[in-house]
C-alpha cells in the first residue's frame, strides 16, 4: 500500500502548491478530460516530497523501466489525485514519479508473468526502490492485492489517455514512434557584447533549469559587432515559458521561438 504524503509542486525554488493524491475484467480506463492540456503543462514541473525534487521526464513509445511495483486502494477512493482528477481505485490508472500524465504503460509483473495496462495520472510512490503505484484494479490484475510488492517491467505504450497502433505503412516506412516532445519555446535572458558577461549568465541559470531545459548562448552580429544572447530553452508552451519569467524574476527576459 502506499503511503499519504503531502505534495508540493515546485519551480527551481519549491515554491507553488499542487493537490495531493498522490484480471479477468477489461480494463477501465478514466478518461482524461477536458482540462488534460492544462494539467500536463503544470505536472511536468518539477516538485518536492520530503525535502527531495523530482522532476519530470519527456519519454518515448518503447522506453522502459524496472523496479518495483505497490499499490493503493480504499483509503484513497474519491480523493485527489495529482493531475485535479477524482481517485478511482477501479479503474486501471497508476502514479509515478516522473513520467508525463496521461501516459500509457504496460506494467508486467516479472515475478508472475501477469500484465495489465494503466493511464499515469498521480504522482509516487515516494518509497525507496519503488517506481509506480497501482491502482487496486490494476494492483489485483498483477497479483498485487496479495503480495503487495512485486518487480516489474515499464513499458511506454502512448500518451494523452491512448495506446499507439501503428499502421502497416508506418511500420514499413520505419516511422519514428510518437513522444511527448517540447515546442520551440525559449526566454531570453540576456544579451551581451562580451563573451565572459554571457558566459556568467549561461553559468547563472543553468542553476535554475532542469528537465528538457537547456541554456544556451547565441552569436549575434548587431551593429556590426558581436552580440551574445543567453537563451533558456526546452519550454513545451508559451504560459511555461513565460511561468519561468515570473517564478524566476528574470528582469528584461522575454518569450522566444528559436525556430521562428
Amino acid at each position: 500500500m502506499r503511503l499519504k504524503v503531502p505534495m508540493r509542486v515546485c519551480t527551481a525554488a519549491c515554491a507553488a502548491a499542487i493537490l495531493a493524491g498522490c484480471s479477468s475484467h477489461a480494463p477501465k480506463f478514466a478518461p482524461p478530460g477536458h482540462t488534460s492540456a492544462a494539467r500536463f503543462k503544470a505536472t511536468m514541473r518539477p516538485y518536492c516530497v520530503r525535502g527531495k525534487t523530482y522532476r519530470p521526464t519527456y519519454v518515448k513509445v518503447g522506453d522502459t523501466m524496472t523496479g518495483i511495483a505497490s499499490w493503493y486502494g480504499p483509503g484513497f477512493h474519491g480523493g485527489m489525485t495529482s493531475n485535479g482528477e477524482k481517485y478511482d481505485m477501479y479503474a486501471h490508472t497508476a502514479a509515478h514519479k516522473t513520467w508525463p500524465m496521461d501516459t500509457m504503460v504496460k506494467v508486467e509483473n516479472l515475478r508472475n508473468g501477469r500484465s495489465t495496462i494503466v493511464r499515469i495520472n498521480d504522482r509516487g510512490p515516494f518509497v525507496a526502490g519503488r517506481i509506480i503505484d497501482c491502482s487496486f484494479a490494476a494492483g489485483k490484475d498483477l497479483g498485487l492485492d496479495k503480495t503487495g510488492t512485486a518487480p516489474v517491467r515499464l513499458t511506454v505504450l502512448g500518451f494523452a489517455g491512448k495506446i499507439y497502433h501503428p499502421t502497416a505503412a508506418q511500420k514499413k516506412a520505419h516511422a519514428p514512434v510518437p513522444s511527448v516532445r517540447l515546442s520551440d519555446f525559449a526566454v531570453q535572458v540576456g544579451a551581451f557584447r562580451r563573451y565572459e558577461g554571457a558566459q556568467n549568465y549561461k553559468r547563472r541559470y543553468e542553476r535554475l533549469v532542469c528537465g528538457a531545459q537547456h541554456v544556451i548562448i547565441r552569436k549575434f552580429i548587431v551593429g556590426g559587432a558581436p552580440l551574445y544572447r543567453v537563451w533558456v530553452t526546452g519550454f513545451g508552451s508559451a504560459d511555461e515559458a513565460r511561468d519561468f519569467i515570473r517564478t524566476n524574476r528574470v528582469a528584461g527576459g522575454f518569450l522566444i521561438r528559436p525556430g521562428k
